[in-house]
């Protein structure tokens, strides 16, 4: 299967390299390239090269705000002093020491067992004669040896005479002795004892010994044991301290360098400070960042990549013109640029104030909805990576591009761009206070009215940079079907005047190629504007054309059925040169051009057929110069002049009649393949069909008959009741 897809994947792109253009390609170069420069003047290497000693030629000035890391350090480091020096002084950051207790319980049985070997032995006795004989007990050591060892194995020195008194004991009485001694001795280690409290835990141990009930001289060889070993007992906890010290460390806040504040100023010794203040704001010049270039280049390249085949399954058009794909990436470069310049003063909230809502008004506006919202969603990725990551930007700008994408969907005249602004600025306030919320950043809060006056200002530029795009792009928005549907629009204006029955008829046409339009899922606007100039040329001659020609003769009745197909069909020539002499948009004139298609003149075809004695009539002599309709607006249209003409015919026009007739038209022009070149489905005319049935049968509604004798004045209620005009 994975196979199988990137086989796929390739066929894909080999086909779009195939198809595409020299110029699509330079054109997708320079804006991949556009996007990569603005991307990447942050990543390029920046700042002056100087080192300590040398003076300093100019004022050095923080680009940014950043840590001030050899000043945050140095406090750090000290507060971390601090917090050592204060748990010295603190028993709660001290533990028993179970090491040192056992040295001493190990000191204390070392030293009684050594004055226990200062006591003689009893000798054993022999019961039975002819017994085995026992091995005399070893010689008690003297008073003088166990002073000697006492001082030289454990540092102790006890008076003689409490040696003397502890030696002359017997075995059990120095037991006795030694148990009370020894239980004495740990008990008081068991207590937390520091170098102050050294001297209370040795007389505690004293008063404990009196307690004893030792005799006098046993007393005080106890006392002066236990004086010399006990020892403190207590130790740092070393993981509070570390626990103590790090909070500390953490709760110093960092040293900002403000963006604008000055480092060093011109005529300056360089100090190692400042260069460590210039390697914080990155002044100090290092070296190109190759990480950064690398990442931002493979993200534009991902980015690319991906619209590349976004539009290739779902606007293949776009590709496919020079014109679309310049406008888009000239609408994205702007905003990116845009978004870079906002990014550079010093006040911090600037990027918010960018009007990135631009990709999603005029994108939807010159080209529609799909590609707008796709490119709100890469330029809200560009502009975070602008903004240093900034997720609250990127948010921002994808919330406020698919708000305008959705505000913009139909516009129905210019002040509709200026109410989509408004949308967007509220949908951008809100979402400021919301991010605010979430993030606990009040400025985001404080600042939130720079969404408003975003969105505001993407509708002011918008408004105004629209026709010039309009004209340089070649593109026709619906503001301007608009404007050219008009009625006081020069070319309508002659119509009505010069045409009136043409202009009549326009009218009609265009009422039921806009219901049919929007039946089918086409653009009814156009439809209807389209309508309205498609038979313009017979301005030339109107006076050749039926609907004009109220209360005169028709020419065609004494010229040559050829001579009148040329008239007649000539008015798609004129028609045309007329759109160029006033500039009507391509979208437009194509319906002058194809709204017969290479149809059959067939009233004068017939005529001159009968007139003709041989077959030396030749049909495409009487058929239009076509292109066929291209587009399913053109077709509507195509099919909706046909059905009004014929529908006059009609004397009693009955929803049967009128159902049939057009079910008929629409029938011969497809199987005279005026409409193979179409989109148009068989369910697209049935819908059609219908379209076109219930807005005639609304035009030739029934009226009530009123009387003769009633006059205008009666029946809009204009006379008063003594007869009198009011």
């Amino acid at each position: 299967m994975k196979r199988k897809s990137k086989s796929r994947l390739g066929q894909v792109w080999l086909q779009m390299a195939r198809e595409t253009a020299l110029s699509k390609w330079l054109l997708g170069v320079v804006i991949v390239a556009a996007m990569l420069a603005i991307l990447l003047i942050d990543a390029q290497p920046a700042g002056v090269q100087i080192e300590v000693g040398e003076v300093a030629r100019q004022d050095l000035v923080a680009p940014i705000t950043a840590v001030n890391t050899s000043e945050t350090e140095r406090l750090r480091e000290e507060a971390a002093r601090q917090k050592l020096l204060e748990v010295q002084d603190d028993p709660s950051f001290y533990q028993i020491n179970p090491a040192v207790v056992m040295i001493v319980e190990e000191n204390v049985t070392g030293v009684l067992n050594l004055l226990r070997q200062g006591i003689a032995s009893e000798a054993p006795q022999v019961e039975e004669e002819g017994a085995e004989e026992v091995e005399a007990p070893p010689t008690p050591l003297t008073v003088s040896e166990i002073d000697r060892r006492l001082i030289r194995d454990y540092q102790i020195e006890i008076p003689q005479s409490s040696l003397e008194a502890a030696v002359s004991l017997s075995l059990a009485e120095f037991d006795q002795f030694a148990q009370i001694t020894t239980d004495l001795v740990l008990a008081t280690m068991e207590g937390r004892i520091n170098e102050d409290g050294l001297r209370d835990a040795r007389n505690a141990f004293e008063e404990s010994v009196k307690r004893s009930g030792l005799r006098g001289d046993l007393e005080q060889t106890a006392v002066i044991l236990g004086r010399q070993l006990i020892q403190p007992n207590l130790v740092l906890n070393t993981e509070k301290v570390n626990a103590a010290r790090d909070e500390a460390v953490q709760s110093v806040e960092p040293v900002q360098i403000r963006q604008g504040e000055i480092i060093i100023r011109k005529g300056d010794v360089v100090r190692t400070e400042h260069i460590n203040l210039m390697r914080d704001v990155g002044l100090l010049r290092t070296g190109r960042d190759y990480g950064a270039l690398a990442g931002r280049t493979l993200l534009v390249l991902a980015i690319v990549v991906l619209m590349v085949v976004y539009l290739h399954q779902n606007r293949s058009h776009v590709l496919e013109s020079t014109s679309l794909l310049g406008l888009l990436g000239c609408v994205l470069v702007t905003v990116l640029l845009l978004g870079r310049l906002f990014s550079l003063p010093a006040w911090p909230p600037a990027p918010y104030l960018n009007p990135s809502a631009l990709v999603g008004l005029l994108l939807t506006l010159l080209i529609d909805a799909r590609v707008g919202g796709m490119a709100a969603v890469v330029a809200a990725v560009l502009l975070a990576v602008i903004s240093d990551l900034s997720w609250s930007v990127g948010v921002l700008t994808l919330v406020g591009g698919l708000t305008a994408v959705l505000s913009v969907s139909k516009v129905s005249q210019r002040g509709d761009l200026m109410r989509a602004g408004f949308i967007v600025g509220g949908a951008n306030f809100l979402l400021m206070i919301a991010l605010g919320l979430v993030s606990k950043d009040t400025g985001l809060i404080l600042h939130s009215y720079l969404g408003l006056l975003s969105g505001v200002l993407a509708s002011i530029v918008a408004i105004g940079v629209l026709p010039y795009l309009e004209s340089v792009f070649k593109i026709t928005s619906s503001i301007r079907l608009l404007e050219l549907s008009n009625p006081n629009h020069p070319l309508l204006r002659r119509l009505m005047l010069e045409a009136p029955g043409t202009y009549h008829h326009s009218i009609l046409v265009g009422n039921l190629a806009e219901a049919a339009a929007e039946a089918v899922g086409a653009d009814g606007l156009l439809a209807r504007v389209g309508s309205h100039y498609h038979d313009i040329g017979k301005l030339k001659r109107p006076y050749f054309f039926v609907e004009n020609q109220v209360g005169k003769d028709n020419p065609h009745d004494k010229i040559a059925p050829s001579l009148s197909t040329l008239i007649v069909t000539s008015h798609v020539k004129d028609g045309l040169e007329l759109a160029a002499e006033y500039k009507l948009p391509p979208v437009v004139t194509q319906f002058i051009a194809q709204h017969h298609g290479t149809d059959l003149v067939r009233f004068f075809y017939h005529r001159a057929t009968e007139a003709a004695e041989d077959d030396s009539v030749e049909e495409r002599d009487f058929r239009y110069p076509g292109p066929k309709p291209q587009g399913k607006e053109v077709a509507i249209v195509s099919l909706a002049d046909a059905v009004e003409a014929a529908v006059r015919s009609l004397s009693k026009p009955t929803p049967g009649k009128i159902e049939g007739l057009v079910r008929k038209i629409i029938k011969d022009r497809l199987n005279s393949g005026q409409l193979d070149e179409s989109d148009l489905t068989f369910q697209d005319m049935d819908r059609i069909a219908n379209s076109f049935a219930k807005v005639i049968m609304g035009m030739f509604h029934t009226r009530v008959e009123y009387p003769d004798k009633i006059t205008k004045e009666d029946i809009e209620g204009k006379k008063g009741k003594n007869g009198s005009s009011l």
